[in-house]
């Protein structure tokens, strides 16, 4: 393999540095020999994708080549990391393919019978949910994908999915397996009831009221907002105002209410990442786009960090230091001051191989 040298402000520091790579590694010292591919870059370490699904489309399911394109498509991007928020095909023969990001994965969806969007989770009644979560714990990388709640046809809206109390024993199971969980929830009630239970991450968190957020920054429970699905609510409302009224009016609300509820949980210290819920329905390659909604919701230094180092921190990933992966993505311009950057960078490098731009 090849040996590289690149010279840049390293984010999040400040002054220039020159990085070196030998045989995929970021090494310690100057390698002799090695090749220079550019100067006067901002470098990153590989971006995090938190909230990704690697062979998932909008039926369910997708083939293998759907799938390595949506990997492929990601890495472009500049995302070297994914965590797989719930995927209905097993992807660990990515494992296996030095140009693909590395994926850590929570199993499957998790869901009730009738109660999420038709193929994606594996569906049990509550009674099976702990039986469930050992399974998915054991599929998956260290994480478990429940659907916290989604639209109760009887009642018109939003409602959780689970009583509190099998929430409460599953999430619990998990933690004995070594598993965090993580839930979807859009709504006020599944999230205050999967907080009290435990539970150690919640994605979208439209519904997160003062009672529930100063628990979780307590417990330093995380928040994986991804906002450009967020900004889909009123395109769900309106698809669903015919026969649910309550539902629309509610999920219009929630949208109304993104950036406060939001920003109340980052004031109060809750760590948040990004995630763009590619996948389904979604495209991938968004990471930049949710960058810049969070810069919205966070400032520049916030949205690079919750896109980068301090989500691979997060996940347990090493970033840019010596011995580590060169997992990495240069820029010709700064991003802390042009953060539309993030949309062209210079060099994708993963384990020390390039894809230029």
């Amino acid at each position: 393999m090849a040996s590289w040298h690149l010279s840049g402000v390293v984010l999040p520091g400040t002054e220039p540095v020159d990085l070196w790579v030998d045989d995929g590694l970021i090494s310690a010292e100057p390698v002799t020999g090695a090749k220079t591919l550019g100067s006067g870059w901002w470098i990153m370490p590989g971006l995090v994708d938190a909230h990704c699904h690697i062979g998932l489309g909008a039926g369910g399911a997708v083939d293998r080549a759907t799938a390595e394109q949506q990997a492929i498509t990601d890495r472009d991007s500049g995302v070297l990391l994914i965590r797989d928020a719930g995927a209905p095909v097993d992807t660990h023969w990515v494992d296996h393919r030095a140009d693909l990001p590395r994926i850590i994965r929570a199993g499957r969806h998790i869901a009730r019978p009738g109660r999420y969007i038709r193929n994606f989770a594996v569906e049990v009644e509550p009674t099976e949910l702990v039986a469930e979560v050992e399974r998915q714990a054991l599929a998956g990388d260290g994480w478990v994908k429940l659907v916290g709640d989604w639209i109760d046809r009887t009642a018109g809206d939003l409602h959780p999915l689970w009583p509190a109390d099998q929430a409460r024993r599953a999430i619990d199971r998990a933690h004995e397996l070594g598993a965090r969980v993580t839930a979807h929830c859009f709504a006020e009630q599944s999230v205050a009831e999967l907080v009290a239970a435990g539970i150690d991450c919640i994605e979208h968190g439209t519904g997160l009221s003062a009672e529930v957020i100063d628990p979780m920054a307590a417990r330093g429970a995380a928040l994986v907002p991804t906002m450009t699905n967020l900004e889909y609510f009123p395109s769900f409302a309106a698809a669903g105002e015919a026969k649910f009224p309550r539902y629309a009016a509610h999920m219009r609300a929630l949208h109304a209410s993104r950036y406060d509820v939001l920003g109340a949980a980052l004031e109060a210290g809750v760590p948040i990442y990004a995630g763009t819920d590619a996948g389904g329905s979604l495209g991938h390659g968004r990471i930049a786009q949710e960058t810049e909604l969070l810069a919205r919701l966070g400032g520049v230094e916030f949205a690079l960090g919750a896109a980068s180092w301090r989500a691979r921190e997060w996940l347990g990933v090493a970033g840019l230091e010596p011995g580590a992966p060169a997992d990495l993505v240069a820029y010709r311009d700064d991003p802390r001051v042009h953060l539309q950057t993030l949309r062209e960078p210079a060099l994708v490098m993963l384990r020390g191989q390039c894809y230029p731009r």
